[in-house]
């Protein structure tokens, strides 16, 4: 299989994923908490006293979701998303580059996924059991997770643009 050709299954699967935790599991999770974001949508993190409130909201049908299919679905996400930033970087830029950016697509990754296990401690803990050190843990996952898909994405965008420009140019000559 080609490389351009890898870059698009894995991207399908990737997108198939976050579709269906976007567009249905976190809509069902923010519903049952009435409203309130999910841990996962707060980039700049949460304090223990926002975590409280976000599971004193979630009933235990929306507890046993977010841990149930949504947990699933936020398993795969992280690696194909990864795979699908590293595949594009090797279509984009030089191998040596493409290496190196490889690197913070998995970093991004590994946090998430940390990210994951972390939510899962705070949902199984519930409102009570939770303290601020448990919380501290997850909002950094969260934070790292954040900053770091955004650096990955926005260097697969100035590649992108590179490679538009190049055909720009090209077909302007």
């Amino acid at each position: 299989m080609s490389l351009k050709r890898a870059f698009w299954v894995v991207f399908a699967a990737m997108v198939l994923v976050y579709c269906a935790m976007v567009l249905w599991s976190l809509p069902i999770i923010m519903s049952d908490a009435n409203g309130l974001m999910p841990f996962d949508l707060r980039p700049s993190g949460y304090s223990t006293e926002e975590a409280r409130a976000f599971l004193l909201a979630l009933s235990d049908t929306g507890r046993a979701h977010y841990l149930g299919v949504q947990h699933k679905l936020d398993t795969l996400y992280p690696g194909l998303m990864a795979l699908s930033l590293m595949l594009g970087y090797f279509l984009l830029f030089p191998t040596k580059w493409a290496a190196g950016f490889s690197v913070l697509a998995v970093l991004a990754a590994v946090f998430d996924w940390n990210e994951n296990g972390a939510v899962a401690d705070l949902l199984r803990l519930g409102a009570e059991g939770i303290d601020e050190e448990v919380v501290s843990v997850a909002a950094l996952f969260t934070m790292l997770k954040s900053g770091f898909v955004t650096v990955a994405l926005s260097i697969l965008l100035v590649g992108v643009a590179g490679m538009m420009w190049r055909r720009w140019k090209g077909q302007a000559a």
